[in-house]
């Protein structure tokens, strides 16, 4: 999944569920009965990037919100979005 593109849409695959624990979060997808774990920043990103018409637009949000170096952003984002989508737990439309 490295063909990732800024101009995609992120969004939580229809058999998973996200459960917010105190700013924290768990993911479960319910066809594999598989759960992820996030910590405060993966839970931030992946409420943005759901509601986000694109990844770059979440990117932006984020690098606005947080005191990070762009690059890093990047491809800490970029990272969260392949092993979220190796476990099937969001998908990634448009091109």
């Amino acid at each position: 999944m490295s063909d990732l593109s800024l101009t995609q849409k992120v969004s939580l695959s229809e058999d998973v569920l996200l459960q917010d624990l105190a700013g924290e979060s768990v993911l479960l997808n319910l066809d594999s009965e598989e759960y992820f774990g996030l910590d405060e920043v993966g839970t931030r990103m992946i409420s943005i990037l759901n509601d986000a018409p694109s990844i770059q637009a979440a990117y932006q949000l984020l690098l606005a919100e947080y005191e990070v170096d762009g690059i890093e952003l990047e491809q800490d984002l970029l990272e969260l979005i392949e092993q979220l989508a190796e476990h099937g737990l969001v998908k990634v439309t448009g091109s």
